[in-house]
């Protein structure tokens, strides 16, 4: 005869009590905010705005009555737009022409970079 055996009951896993929820902190009340301030507008550099004496050589390009730095740049990009001096490939460098050649030192090629810095040897 065939003996059964004795089915154990199963061991029921402990139950762990449910974590209760954190009571909520009071949400605190938000400052008014402050209206933002207004930002001026910026105003120029004087530096840049003193009007300069253009040397001979420079007055052939852009003119010979005295005007701030910022003016002498524009001027000069106007005469290298309309006389296509700015180089195809490279488009960063111009292609100096006659007058400019003797701006930029007897180079015939230079930075706009380096621009600036030629210009100033011209201005006073």
């Amino acid at each position: 005869m065939a003996t059964k055996k004795a089915k154990k009951p199963a061991k029921k896993a402990a139950k762990k009590p449910a974590k209760k929820a954190a009571p909520k902190k009071a949400a605190k009340k938000a400052a008014p905010k402050k209206a933002a301030k207004k930002k001026a507008a910026r105003k120029p550099n004087p530096a840049f705005m003193k009007p300069l004496q253009p040397s001979a050589a420079l007055a052939a390009v852009v003119g010979g009555s005295p005007m701030p730095r910022t003016d002498v740049v524009k001027k000069i990009w106007v005469y290298i737009k309309k006389n296509g001096l700015q180089d195809s490939k490279n488009r960063r460098m111009i292609n100096a022409d006659d007058k400019l050649k003797v701006v930029f030192g007897g180079k015939s090629q230079v930075s706009m970079f380096d621009m600036a810095k030629h210009l100033a040897k011209h201005l006073s």
